[in-house]
């Protein structure tokens, strides 16, 4: 942002040089020109300069918002896209028959063991912490990938777009034909990718051993119910009320 700043104040510096030098050419070039054409080169001159510094500031505003655009991307993660998860709707529900997740690990020292030391955080409530959580953590789960060209990632870290930084200790979890399903579901990435995320969602809820988001999508539905009825009952009594004023007739006796 600096060096394009000095650039342009460089390049204005340079016409008002330009222009200072000739106006102390030599008079013999001065008496060719008439007076007419002197005041309307100065007057263009004069609008180059200030369209150029109009333009100078905005050029340097879009490069820098364009910069920053790219260094927020790569400093927090692509954007994860918006999935239709079958449980956001309205009257819409978890499914409790899944089965129960075992440990993936018998104790603390082999959870160390196999995460290079790190012991794996509680990832319980991920899809609330994070912004966009179901979808980031989606999109994350499925998002590995080969770094581009000119980026390079050290050795035991992997490529995820989707991670703030693009590099990530966790390797890619999920892969094609890793289970196998007892109702013939096929183990592709991304439904693996999709149980997994909605159990993470039903985990994060409050009093996930109960059924509260059912509850509370059920009081909501009952509540907007009655409002409804509320509703239709002030209109109904509102139109009574004032249809006597509102169907009467005003009559005039003009007295002449």
């Amino acid at each position: 942002m600096n060096r394009l700043t000095k650039m342009a104040r460089r390049a204005i510096h340079q016409l008002l040089l330009r222009r200072l030098h000739s106006q102390s050419a030599p008079s013999a070039l001065a008496s060719v020109v008439t007076n007419k054409d002197q005041e309307g080169v100065g007057s263009t001159g004069m609008k180059s300069l200030r369209a150029l510094a109009l333009l100078g500031p905005g050029v340097t505003g879009l490069l820098g918002f364009t910069t920053i655009a790219s260094a927020d991307e790569a400093e927090h993660g692509l954007p994860p896209p918006n999935y239709p998860w079958p449980h956001s709707g309205i009257l819409s529900s978890y499914d409790h028959a899944s089965d129960r997740f075992p440990q993936p690990y018998p104790n603390e020292q082999a959870a160390r063991f196999a995460n290079g030391g790190a012991y794996p955080p509680d990832l319980s409530l991920i899809t609330k912490a994070r912004h966009n959580g179901q979808n980031y953590a989606f999109a994350l789960l499925t998002g590995y990938c080969d770094p581009p060209a000119g980026i390079s990632i050290r050795e035991g870290l992997h490529y995820n777009p989707y991670f703030p930084g693009g590099a990530i200790a966790m390797p890619k979890m999920l892969n094609d034909g890793a289970l196998e399903y007892e109702d013939g579901t096929p183990a592709t990435e991304s439904q693996m990718g999709k149980d997994v995320v909605t159990f993470l969602a039903w985990a994060a809820e409050p009093l996930a051993a109960k059924p509260e988001m059912e509850e509370r999508k059920l009081m909501g539905f009952k509540w907007i119910f009655v409002l409804s009825l509320a509703l239709l009952h002030a209109a109904y009594y509102r139109r009574l009320r004032w249809s006597v004023l509102k169907s009467r007739k005003l009559v005039l006796d003009v007295v002449y």
